[in-house]
């Protein structure tokens, strides 16, 4: 008898063994794809990003030419409008590329262009290289997505008139720091919670629901945390990660 109590408890432990080793590749199994996702975006992104410089720089003597043309017929005015609306795209492109990191660059760039098409003023401010920040590239691609998403379709939703999309990129002696603002609608108090749960959404349809959990997630994981702040004026997400991560 207690020699088959003794197999039974083994047997027991050998279960909850098994199963806590099925979840754990589980787990692995779910990370490792949102790992691949997350890469072949970047790659796209890059693709995009690179053919973007490649037709900027082919673009440059063709602008020129074009400044060189109007100064000689003595069309200043309309010399200065060419150029500033040359200089505008250029600069789009100048901000995006601040960072030590292809991947950020990549992904600011492909939103930047998003948001152009969706008529959304994008403003970058990059302040840090980002060339101590330990955590995987791919990992932070997903946090600035998932932010810049959500305020992409806050911003669709919105009535304003002008839509602005604001990402201010920083550190400081202790932390790296990442905003994320929109002048869409302000979040209601009884919403600022809940929003981080997984699941969670105002959105109908599949896929909604996830990104601001899948952020939270990378956050715990690498020492990170996020606050918000929402008013008629401005909802802005700030996300940091200590020194060092």
């Amino acid at each position: 008898m207690a020699a088959n109590s003794s197999y039974l408890t083994l047997c027991v432990i050998l279960v909850v063994v098994l199963l806590v080793c099925i979840l754990l590749l589980i787990r692995s199994d779910l990370r490792l794809r949102a790992r691949n996702d997350t890469l072949r975006e970047s790659i796209e992104n890059l693709s995009r990003f690179n053919d973007r410089l490649r037709s900027d720089r082919h673009d440059y003597l063709n602008h020129l030419q074009v400044v060189y043309g109007l100064m000689e017929l003595g069309e200043y005015d309309e010399m200065e409008a060419y150029f500033r609306n040359v200089y505008r795209e250029l600069l789009k492109t100048g901000k995006a590329i601040k960072t030590s990191k292809p991947a950020i660059n990549a992904l600011l760039a492909a939103k930047s262009a998003e948001a152009d098409a969706k008529g959304i003023e994008f403003v970058i401010e990059v302040k840090s290289d980002l060339a101590a920040l330990g955590m995987e590239d791919w990992e932070l691609c997903k946090v600035l997505s998932n932010l810049i998403d959500n305020a992409l379709r806050a911003l669709e939703d919105s009535d304003r008139a002008e839509k602005q999309l604001r990402v201010n990129i920083t550190e400081t002696s202790e932390s790296y720091v990442f905003e994320v603002g929109n002048n869409g609608p302000a979040i209601p108090e009884d919403m600022r919670e809940s929003i981080f749960r997984r699941g969670f959404t105002t959105k109908k349809g599949e896929g909604h629901g996830q990104g601001l959990a899948i952020v939270s997630d990378i956050l715990t994981e690498n020492r990170g945390s996020i606050t918000l702040k929402s008013d008629e004026t401005e909802t802005m997400f700030t996300v940091a990660f200590d020194k060092g991560v």
